[in-house]
Formats: structure tokens, C-alpha cells, sequence
């Protein structure tokens, strides 16, 4: 885009800025780097009506192969500030990557946030979507945060203006998430480092960590089993497509075993949904976002 020459990529391969490894061309993609940047876009964005996509760190989406036909703003270069109090108070923005936050937390003796540790992706996919693991989710601990609307008008929302559920907020949906506070409480040092190895230790005996994947693939199903428990009591689990596999080691990830397409990974995701509906009557949903898919 001429007017930000700096920070935008003609053409720019998609599979560059996603942890599935997959995905075409946008046709623009933008990486601005602070909040006077991302307002000038915003203004240009809506005065030209430019269809567009806002993306973090790319650990939860899966790029059509046929590209994005218009513009992402990344803001995995932005919003990376980040301060953690001894008493529990942090303040971070929406471009820290979690996993990064959770850890200098837990060097403060901040406690609650272990299970998080090795959840991939940046703070503000988490908070929208209410990442958790183990039981606990970062809502637990949300006071408020700074949002951009797409005039590039400045928000504060508070704790008691939002619902948190599983997976999912009620932060409007139009609104970019600059920054968030959060309230911890401090703990004895060596049963935080203890349940953070637990955790640790729990994800890479059971998760295929060592391919490139999106994580779960689909949200557990609520009062019912697990998805990846009726992936595989469906008889899914190992199945391949292409270059794509629905992972031996646990059946809601689906894995790239290097070059698989998008449309492999997309036969892999109908077959699940196809075989589970059929022996457990449980409608899966996705917990990835699909983009540049033209049904999707």
C-alpha cells in the first residue's frame, strides 16, 4: 500500500505468518508497529472500504491456499509492552506473546497463570477467544483493556461490561484490543514451578508438539466428552489426507506433516465433523478461524 510504504507487503505469502505453515497470497499485508500506525490505517481502511482481516501471531488460523483478496493487519510487530508488579498487577499489551508474559509472571511468583504456559499465540487472541487450559482461563484474572474501534476512537472496557465463556468473549467483534490489565495473586514460588512443569510436562506427552499444527482444531463440546475423545472413539485418529493427519498422539490437533494444503486440512476437518455427528449426534465446532475460504 503506497501511503504506508514502510509496513506493507504486496503479495506476501501467507504461510510465512502462520503456525500451520499453510496458505496463498493476501494481497496486502500490514505490520504496523505502534498505535499512531494502526489509527492512520484505520482511517484509510474505512475511507477506501478495503476488505480486511485482523490477524495476531497466526496459532489459530488456517489461510485458504487461494490467498486473502484483500488486507491483514498484523500486530504481532506492535503492543508489546508489558509490566508485571510484585503484587500481581500486570499490564500488557495485545502483541506480547503469552507464553512470554506467563513466564515473567511466574519468575514474580505470580500465581494462576501456569497452565497457560504453553499455550502459543499473543495476548489478545487469548483474551478474545478465553484461552485456557487445565481448567482455568485468562478471563479469571481480567480487570479491563484498551480497544481501537475501526475510526480509530480509543475504548475502555471493564471486567463487568464483558461475558466470558468457553473459548469465546463478548468484546465487540469491530474493536481492536490494544492493551489489558490483569489481577494475580502472588504464591510460594515452588508450587507455582511445580504445577507450571506439571502443565508442561502434560502437553508434551500428550500433544504432537513437534509438528506444526494450530492447536485443537475443534472446541469441547460442552457437558459432553472431550473432542479429541470422540475424534477418536470415531476412529479418526491417524487418519491421513494428502500431507495432512489428524495426530496419533492427540486426535483434535490435526498436523502438517510438511506441505499439506489448506484443502487437505479442510477434508480432514469435514471428515470429523461427518463421522462424530454420525456416531455421537455432537455438532464440533471449530476453535481455528478459517480465512480466505469463499464458504468460510
Amino acid at each position: 500500500m503506497k501511503k504506508f510504504p514502510e509496513i506493507s507487503f504486496q503479495n506476501e505469502s501467507l504461510r510465512k505468518h502462520s503456525s500451520f505453515g499453510i496458505g496463498g497470497e493476501a494481497k496486502v499485508f500490514m505490520l504496523p508497529k505502534n498505535e499512531k500506525e494502526l489509527i492512520q490505517i484505520l482511517q484509510y481502511v474505512n475511507k477506501e472500504n478495503i476488505n480486511v482481516f485482523f490477524s495476531g501471531s497466526g496459532s489459530n488460523i488456517l489461510y485458504s491456499d487461494d490467498g486473502f483478496d484483500g488486507l491483514i493487519i498484523s500486530l504481532k510487530n506492535a503492543f508489546k509492552n508489558l509490566q508485571i508488579s510484585d503484587d500481581g498487577q500486570i499490564l500488557a499489551g495485545a502483541g506480547v506473546i503469552l507464553v512470554k508474559m506467563v513466564s515473567k509472571a511466574i519468575k514474580k511468583n505470580i500465581e494462576g497463570l501456569e497452565s497457560l504456559a504453553g499455550v502459543p499465540g499473543t495476548l489478545g487472541g487469548a483474551l478474545f477467544m478465553n484461552a485456557g487450559a487445565y481448567g482455568a482461563e485468562i478471563s479469571n484474572y481480567f480487570i479491563s483493556a484498551k480497544f481501537l474501534d475501526l475510526d480509530g476512537n480509543t475504548k475502555i472496557i471493564q471486567n463487568r461490561d464483558v461475558s466470558f465463556s468457553y473459548r469465546a468473549s463478548s468484546f465487540p467483534k469491530k474493536h481492536i484490543l490494544i492493551e489489558a490489565n490483569f489481577k494475580c495473586n502472588v504464591g510460594k514460588k515452588e508450587n507455582i514451578i511445580d504445577n507450571r512443569n506439571k502443565f508442561s510436562n502434560s502437553r508434551k506427552n500428550s500433544q504432537p508438539l513437534q509438528y506444526r499444527s494450530a492447536g485443537s482444531i475443534f472446541k469441547n463440546p460442552i457437558d459432553n466428552y472431550a473432542a479429541g475423545y470422540l475424534i477418536e472413539k470415531a476412529g479418526l485418529k491417524g487418519m491421513v489426507k494428502g500431507n495432512a493427519m489428524i495426530s496419533d498422539k492427540h486426535a483434535n490437533f490435526i498436523i502438517n506433516l510438511g506441505g499439506a494444503s489448506s484443502n487437505d486440512i479442510i477434508y480432514l476437518i469435514d471428515k470429523v465433523r461427518e463421522k462424530v455427528f454420525k456416531k455421537f449426534n455432537v455438532n464440533l465446532e471449530l476453535e481455528i478461524k478459517l480465512v480466505g475460504f469463499k464458504n468460510g
